[in-house]
C-alpha cells in the first residue's frame, strides 16, 4: 500500500511557501480528519486554498489571496491544504470541491458546505496576482457578508 503522506518536497523548501498563507491567517489542515472537522459541518463562508509548490502557477496564486483578504468583506474562514506535502489532506479538501479536477494551486469558496465559486490552476496560470485578486473580490462581494 502506499502512503500518500511521504512528502514529494524537501519540508524546508516548502515552509516559507507555507507561511506566506498561514502568517495572513490561514489555518492549515494537514490531515483528512481535520478538514473533515473545519468543512463537515460548516455553516460561514470558507475560502479554501490548496497551496502548491508549481512556480507557474503558485507564484502568483498566493500574493493574489494576501490581496484579496484585505478585502473589505472576505470569508469568515480562511484554511488551506499543500499539495504535494499533506496529500492525504489535499485529498480529502479536493473531495468537497464537486465538479472539479484535481488542480494546484486551487481555491474554493464556500457558502456553509455549499461549493459557490472555484479557481482552478487554468484560471491562476499566466495570470498577475492582481488580476486572480480581483476574480476572488469579486467572489467575496457576491458570498459573503
Amino acid at each position: 500500500m502506499t502512503n500518500l503522506n511521504v512528502p514529494m518536497y524537501d519540508p524546508r523548501l516548502v515552509q516559507p511557501m507555507r507561511e506566506e498563507l498561514t502568517r495572513i491567517g490561514f489555518q492549515e489542515l494537514r490531515t483528512p480528519v481535520q478538514v473533515d472537522d473545519a468543512l463537515g459541518a460548516e455553516t460561514e463562508t470558507t475560502l479554501v486554498v490548496v497551496n502548491s509548490v508549481c512556480g507557474c502557477a503558485a507564484r502568483n496564486a498566493r500574493p493574489a489571496v494576501t490581496i484579496a483578504v484585505q478585502h473589505a468583506k472576505r470569508p469568515a474562514r480562511l484554511l488551506t491544504v499543500f499539495a504535494g506535502q499533506d496529500a492525504d489532506a489535499t485529498a480529502r479538501a479536493r473531495s468537497y470541491f464537486t465538479g472539479y479536477p484535481p488542480s494546484s494551486p486551487q481555491m474554493g469558496l464556500f457558502q456553509g458546505r455549499k461549493l459557490v465559486f472555484m479557481l482552478e490552476r487554468k484560471n491562476i496560470e499566466g495570470r498577475p496576482a492582481q488580476d486572480i485578486a480581483a476574480d476572488l473580490t469579486a467572489a467575496f462581494d457576491r458570498y459573503c457578508t
